[in-house]
């Protein structure tokens, strides 16, 4: 039943979107309670069972070379062969297996199944369980959004058990919730724990979020599975943790169905997320900075990049970003989420603080997708690249120093044009041909200037500078 997965076509996705997933809601409204007879016995037995019918066991594998980090010519090395021999050498470099495991969501009847990114990351097969069943089901990648951590996949059928999806703008913290999965691979697991805080961001996971944090103990293998509430309603995908030692410290993450929403939408239809872009380097408001701005929360811009919307529209560096679209920005983690939230060529209205009058804004947004290049071998720029601008989260989970600047290399696609001229996750690029590397309207410079010519490519890599060429 093994296969290689196949990315479904834009139109057949689009039809099967209009199809086959309703998003049937739960009752927005509701009422919380707690037992009050002394026969009464607290159980959510009942609430929970259906949900745990939609939650699958995934396991994803992939080829890996035992000598791809290590130098071909040591292989050819007569000190080495004199000492190991020609086996030696030709046993080093089989490939193996590399095996994974996570978990899903059933969100249609016939079968399309989200879970994180990271479950499914260059997975060249993925086969799917459901409950404790032993049957299995090969999966079709539909689409998958690193920086959400969001992908979505596909199985065979017409009879599955779709989940029902809540509301995570209700929660409130303190609500009981309930995380579904397979940790550690042993079958389908219940845990129970509470919202410990909402709208959780700056973590240094994604590049968007906006978590909910819950106390529920999450494990390796928990990711992608269901976190519901005590009525068996979708209110979020269980992504990471915060540990120490590995294990759980009660501190959980997961990305809200909103946002899941959102994104398993964009995939579905498009088999991609394209993004509005706004072309702003942005912070927050310090207390300091408050004694300045009439408006006390939103996302302040420190300067507007060149050839962006930003700059067509007219925002100014120290313009105060308060709200868009009528809806307030707390943040510049705020203010990202929402743009990213809209697609190119939308027209959106920022309302602006400028020396403390107030302004309004229409903006075409942009298009991001053409600053974050991972696609291979089809004459795209540095085929197989993963990009992200370095901000302070970033740095500090790349142990970057910080006196480096550039944009941060975070995947590099397998067998792609970029593997193959020895680019590697960690890379910073520094500098193309004469173009210095600051920011992702950098990048695009040096698309359009040097497009399908042999360019050189200057990276940081572990303090040192290595330069790189590549068509």
């Amino acid at each position: 039943m093994k296969s290689k997965f196949l990315i479904i076509s834009t139109l057949l996705a689009t039809n099967l979107l209009a199809n086959s997933i309703d998003f049937n809601m739960a009752q927005q409204n509701v009422q919380r309670v707690a037992p009050n007879k002394a026969e009464q016995l607290l159980s959510f037995n009942a609430s929970i069972k259906d949900a745990m019918k939609s939650v699958v066991n995934i396991s994803a594998q992939r080829h890996i070379n035992e000598a791809a980090n290590i130098p071909l010519q040591m292989f050819n090395d007569p000190l080495f062969k004199r000492f190991f021999g020609d086996q030696f050498g030709n046993q080093f470099q089989q490939d193996r297996i590399q095996r994974s495991l996570g978990s899903g969501v059933i969100l249609s009847k016939d079968g399309y199944i989200v879970t994180n990114y990271h479950v499914i990351e260059n997975a060249e097969e993925i086969s799917v369980t459901i409950g404790n069943n032993p049957t299995e089901y090969d999966a079709k990648v539909i689409g998958k959004d690193p920086d959400s951590d969001i992908a979505v996949i596909k199985i065979n059928g017409n009879n599955f058990n779709a989940i029902k999806l809540g509301y995570s703008r209700n929660l409130k913290i303190g609500d009981v919730i309930f995380a579904l999965g397979n940790p550690f691979g042993i079958g389908s697991t219940v845990t129970q724990g509470i919202v410990s805080a909402l709208n959780k961001n700056k973590v240094g996971i994604n590049r968007y979020e906006n978590f909910i944090q819950t106390d529920a103990s999450i494990n390796p293998g928990n990711s992608g599975g269901a976190l519901v509430d005590s009525r068996g309603a979708l209110i979020g995908i269980n992504s990471a943790i915060i540990t120490k030692s590995g294990g759980n410290n009660g501190i959980g993450f997961a990305i809200p169905v909103n946002m899941v929403k959102n994104v398993v939408t964009k995939l579905i239809k498009d088999g991609k997320v394209t993004r509005g872009y706004l072309g702003v380097v942005i912070d927050d408001l310090n207390p300091n900075l408050t004694k300045v701005y009439n408006h006390k929360k939103g996302a302040l811009i420190l300067d507007v990049s060149p050839d962006t919307p930003a700059k067509k529209y007219g925002l100014k560096r120290g313009d105060l970003i308060y709200a868009i679209n009528g809806k307030s920005v707390r943040d510049r983690t705020d203010l990202q989420n929402i743009i990213a939230s809209y697609k190119p060529n939308q027209k959106v209205k920022l309302s602006v603080e400028r020396d403390k009058k107030n302004i309004k804004f229409e903006i075409v947004l942009g298009n991001r997708n053409g600053l974050i290049v991972s696609t291979t071998n089809n004459g795209k720029f540095l085929g197989g690249l993963a990009l992200a601008e370095l901000d302070p989260n970033i740095i500090q989970k790349y142990r970057i120093g910080s006196n480096v600047s550039g944009v941060l290399i975070t995947n590099v696609e397998p067998k792609s044009k970029a593997e193959k001229a020895g680019f590697q996750p960690g890379d910073v690029i520094v500098q193309i041909e004469d173009i210095k590397i600051k920011s992702f309207v950098n990048i695009q410079q040096a698309i359009r200037k040097y497009n399908n010519k042999h360019k050189r490519v200057y990276v940081n890599r572990y303090g040192q500078t290595i330069l790189l060429v590549i068509k």
